[in-house]
């Protein structure tokens, strides 16, 4: 299922107001449609991501002291009073979110923006049945060591310059003045522009950029690392599980890097495939070998047999034909069944009546129980005999052989 992006408007959101939205391909890079609409018009997507407008974040750089921090709430009161005296607003006000991956004694970023109206975006599309699995950034600061990002958007009238690097996220006018507040090299920065500012931003840098819409901007946005569902907008345990193994499916299924992976595991199950069908093919050869062995045995042994379908049943009921004609003793005569019976029976245990009939024997009086019927049973049956009981009958045969 595609990813759909939606960004919300700066006011406090509303289930009739616009909403942009943006879906993305499984792969997260590919931009299927986009638009604006109400929540309840957004198309479908199998995860839904927040994009907090930049406009909606201000950026702050603390120190975290060293040591165990304890859970959220020691946390989030550690985070109010390092950025007390920052802030225009009461800490108590706002959402705070801290960069992926922050540490005790290291100095990370923190976004701050207004925790009503970003709950109230949350859950307008929770109302609407749109669960939010992830709050993203429109813009975020740069790893020391990445190159600095700038961004020219919006309208000719308006244009802005937006500028993320390792000192955060600054947004200014698009004009001469703003750029030599710039304090990225220009000449190392990767730049992008909106189609309706392209021109007045390649004037102002001085070099062709590429032209990038919203949309494309905001699957940029959600491909990063930051998640501001931080807090009291934390998912709990099992959705944060379910998110992070959705995204790690996600990049095994699409990610550049795993492509190795991917084509080295589908050459292991397609090797594993032919080599089963290969093994199958095997046995089933060896096996008709062998029955069609046993069908030459039974029309060699017995020239009458014209017609094979069951070679061992067969060759049991000739051997057997071939003994009574021969007046040889098998196993289903009433004398060798009657010997095993003898063996079999509990001492003192003498029917009053014997009968026998086409390889069957019936015995009555023997008035077993039925542990002694059981014992019976089991004891005939390593004689190559059945014996079940039925009522006060007892019938014995031979065990068919196959």
């Amino acid at each position: 299922m595609p990813e759909l992006i939606v960004c919300p408007p700066l006011s406090r959101a509303r289930g009739g107001a616009e909403h942009g939205w943006a879906l993305a391909a499984d792969d997260g890079r590919t931009l299927l449609s986009h638009g604006s609409a109400p929540l309840a018009l957004l198309p479908a997507g199998n995860d839904v991501t927040l994009l907090v407008p930049g406009a909606a974040l201000s950026w702050h750089a603390v120190a975290l002291p060293p040591g165990n921090l304890g859970g959220a709430a020691r946390l989030r009161s550690v985070l109010d009073g390092l950025l007390e005296d920052r802030l225009l607003d009461e800490p108590e006000s706002l959402h705070f979110a801290l960069e992926p991956g922050a540490k005790p004694g290291a100095t990370v970023w923190v976004a701050a923006s207004q925790r009503i109206d970003l709950r109230a975006a949350v859950q307008a599309l929770e109302s609407a049945g749109r669960r939010v699995t992830r709050i993203v950034p429109e813009f975020a600061p740069q790893p020391a060591d990445a190159p600095a990002m700038l961004f020219a958007t919006g309208e000719p009238a308006s244009a802005q310059l937006t500028v993320c690097d390792a000192n955060g996220v600054a947004t200014l006018p698009l004009s001469p003045a703003s750029l030599a507040l710039v304090g990225a090299p220009l000449d190392t920065a990767v730049a992008s522009a909106e189609p309706a500012v392209a021109a007045q931003a390649e004037a102002l840098l001085g070099q062709r950029l590429p032209i990038v819409q919203t949309p494309e901007r905001w699957l940029q946005a959600a491909r990063s690392p930051w998640d501001l569902a931080q807090f009291d907008l934390a998912s709990s345990g099992r959705a944060r599980a379910g998110k992070k193994f959705g995204a790690v499916l996600q990049a095994l299924r699409h990610a550049p890097q795993w492509r190795a992976a991917r084509w080295g595991a589908a050459v292991l199950v397609l090797a594993q495939l032919v080599g089963l069908n290969a093994w199958a093919w095997k046995e089933r050869n060896a096996l008709e070998a062998k029955r069609a062995a046993i069908n030459a045995i039974l029309v060699q042994t017995f020239p009458s047999v014209k017609v094979v379908l069951d070679a061992p049943l067969q060759m049991a009921s000739e051997v057997a034909a071939l003994q009574q004609a021969t007046g040889g003793v098998a196993t289903l005569d009433l004398e060798p069944m009657l010997a095993a019976l003898g063996a079999s029976l509990p001492p003192g245990r003498v029917p009053t009546a014997i009968d026998y009939s086409a390889g069957q024997l019936r015995l009555r009086g023997l008035n077993l129980s039925a542990t002694e019927t059981g014992a019976l049973t089991n004891t005939m049956s390593g004689r190559g005999y059945t014996a079940r009981s039925e009522g006060d009958l007892l019938l014995v045969q031979a065990e068919a052989k196959r």
